[in-house]
């Protein structure tokens, strides 16, 4: 076992992360560094600051990352219109990055030599963190407890926390329901009660949005500025990056838009099935792709739309901090020079639908367009053209 001086672990004051920096404590008789990110999960993170002082942790940070969340991951991400396997908005995923940037800013300044996490070794997350820890800092150790511990199950872990006598809630007791993460952009539940893909989720497991069939009777229509390809304001009130997914998420929980049950593949290999709830990112997906309809150009527009997968599966996989990763940003940020205006969506029971959009940027042009006389067009030009493209399929069909 390597030896470490000091480690950075990215707590959460739970059960899981609570044995974890115990562990550390007793396996590697190292010091440890707890970092708790408030990434907008809606939970109160000062107990597990009180958490960390009752397991002797000097050196506790506690960082509100909410605007840097969402103004440098999520809306980068969803300039591209990201959607794994063509339906996760990916909250998970683009949350792991940030975190992982922080961990090894801290583990520079405070002398650590080690970062830890309390990933397990079946998901995605591990791969995620770790390809960010060795990305920033080629030479950190990295310590992943459930790939060199055997506490593999609950009942284990709950009697190595009793043993050293660190508190377990008593809904900890026994088999949890299901594993929940959530932040600003997304909630997600995996686990348990939902591993059987057979089965409908219960409506308890939902909590960020109203079921559809419960929503309001009266759709609600807002406008979203953009200015670059990202949301500045919603019915004329200019709002900060977090800000505004919040207003959007107020919006689709009240609307019961967002809720997706996906069974999907990880990049370890296996399916899983999740159900996520992304009620402003899913008004900001539908609102981003009606903005671009009208100031994208075509060919940039298709490109994109051949571009997107790619770029999805990068973030899905770990790979933020990749080159390939950093090139498709900067063709997709180009992309968006001139996507600004406002669009108009109709929210309701579940449903988000553009009724309106205009832009100074639009290359929508009425006078080309419309079925009354026009002097802009001739529609005889149209026979040649036709023409052209069918020359190869007429030789074709002769030759046969």
């Amino acid at each position: 076992m390597r030896e470490v001086k000091k480690v950075v672990l990215a707590y959460s004051g739970g059960l899981d992360t609570s044995v974890i920096l115990k562990w550390l404590q007793t396996t590697y008789d190292c010091e440890v560094v707890t970092f708790t990110a408030d990434l907008g999960q809606g939970e109160e993170l000062e107990p597990a600051r009180a958490k960390a002082e009752a397991a002797g942790i000097k050196e506790i940070h506690i960082e509100d990352l909410r605007e840097e969340f969402v103004s440098d991951y999520v809306f980068p991400m969803f300039r591209a219109n990201a959607l794994y396997e063509g339906q996760y908005l990916l909250g998970t995923s683009i949350a792991r990055p940030l975190i992982a940037k922080r961990q090894i800013e801290i583990a520079a300044t405070t002398g650590a030599d080690a970062v830890s996490h309390g990933a397990t070794g079946k998901g995605n997350d591990q791969i995620r963190l770790e390809l960010a820890y060795y990305a920033l800092n080629p030479d950190i150790h990295v310590i992943a407890p459930w790939r060199e511990w055997d506490l593999n199950s609950r009942t284990k872990l709950i009697e190595f926390a009793e043993k050293h006598q660190i508190p377990v809630a008593k809904d900890k007791r026994g088999e949890a329901p299901f594993s929940v993460d959530a932040n600003l952009l997304h909630t997600s539940s995996e686990g348990k009660i939902l591993e059987d893909p057979a089965k409908e989720p219960e409506e308890y497991i939902y909590s960020r949005t109203v079921s559809p069939e419960d929503a309001p009777d009266e759709s609600e229509v807002i406008e979203i500025a953009f200015e670059k390809g990202d949301p500045i304001a919603i019915d004329g009130n200019e709002l900060s990056a977090a800000a505004l997914l919040t207003k959007l998420n107020e919006y689709g929980g009240k609307h019961g838009i967002g809720r997706l049950d996906l069974v999907e593949n990880r990049y370890i290999g296996m399916k899983s099935r999740g159900v996520y709830e992304t009620p402003g990112g899913t008004i900001l997906l539908s609102a981003h792709q009606g903005m671009e309809s009208i100031t994208l150009d075509r060919g940039a527009a298709h490109l994109k739309d051949e571009l997107m997968p790619r770029y999805a599966e990068l973030v899905y996989n770990g790979f933020w901090f990749s080159p390939e990763r950093e090139m498709l940003q900067a063709a997709i940020d180009r992309s968006q020079d001139h996507v600004a205006g406002t669009v108009k969506v109709k929210l309701y029971k579940g449903n988000t639908t553009i009724i309106g959009r205009s832009s100074p940027k639009s290359l929508y042009s009425l006078e080309h367009v419309t079925f009354e006389d026009d002097a802009v067009y001739d529609q005889k030009d149209s026979e040649g053209f036709i023409k052209l493209n069918a020359l190869r399929l007429k030789l074709l069909k002769r030759q046969n």
